[in-house]
């Protein structure tokens, strides 16, 4: 096995996954292929491999999810507006220096209609809430420009509830932490600026915990190490708290014996 990134095999990798149109799994996948389209890309930023994909063709894309009636994005052509895909297609664009395309306005009120009395953010007009979605539109809303319209301590106080005694954070209030929920619950408060809000030394042993002894990570206790595990765990410990040092990295980037 090559201890080095195989930087060519996963760029060709990327660039093939829109040529398998003739089989279902690229059908049965269709809600998410806004969100697979900006995670290809990002992987691709990260080896530094930004144009491997057609620039003009993925802003066309982009912009063929646009729905018009709702004023934000779906994950497919004729999707109906999501607040998941809304996210994606704002990064897209941002990424690719496009958001001249975008109808700012009309999206910032789509986004701004998604919020409940509660601070809660609902992912479309079914009524779904998770902090998930929270992070999405208070994301969304700064890279438009137009955080300063979001009521933030009416979302941070909902944030807020979703807290936990363990120091983490959940999908709502009551709810179980998990790494996936802290890391949106906690760039959300990083974006509004309000990291106060959060018990850095409890939440950092929280995710030191999730550390198991092959190395690997968790997103809860008492459930297996998966490739999510070091993007919930390690994004909030090094980028919004400072803290990865609570984490072995060499142990999780090259297993070896058990951890003492």
């Amino acid at each position: 096995m090559s201890n080095e990134l195989l930087t060519d095999l996963h760029v060709s990798y990327i660039q093939s996954l829109d040529k398998h149109q003739d089989d279902l799994a690229y059908h049965l996948t269709s809600h998410l292929r806004l969100n697979g389209v900006y995670w290809g890309l990002t992987a691709l930023c990260v080896m530094n491999r930004q144009d491997a994909l057609p620039r003009d063709d993925m802003i066309q894309f982009v912009m063929s999810c646009w729905d018009d009636e709702a004023g934000g994005f779906g994950a497919h052509p004729e999707h109906d507006a999501h607040i998941l895909p809304t996210l994606s297609a704002i990064q897209i664009l941002a990424i690719q220096n496009a958001l001249d395309r975008l109808d700012v306005d009309r999206v910032t009120k789509y986004i701004l209609s998604l919020q409940n009395p509660s601070g809660s953010f609902s992912g479309d007009f079914f009524g779904e809430t998770d902090t998930r979605f929270t992070y999405c539109a208070v994301s969304a809303l700064s890279l438009v420009g137009k955080l300063g319209l979001l009521d933030i301590e009416k979302t941070v106080a909902h944030i807020r509830k979703c807290r936990n005694f363990d120091g983490g954070f959940g999908s709502s209030p009551g709810a179980e932490s998990h790494a996936g929920q802290v890391f949106v619950c906690c760039a959300a408060l990083s974006i509004m600026d309000r990291l106060n809000e959060v018990d850095h030394d409890m939440l950092a042993w929280w995710l030191a915990e999730r550390q198991l002894p092959n190395g690997g990570l968790n997103g809860r206790p008492e459930k297996l190490e998966d490739l999510l595990g070091p993007f919930g765990t390690l994004d909030p410990q090094q980028v919004i708290m400072d803290r990865l040092r609570y984490a072995d990295i060499v142990h999780l980037i090259r297993p070896g014996k058990a951890l003492s």
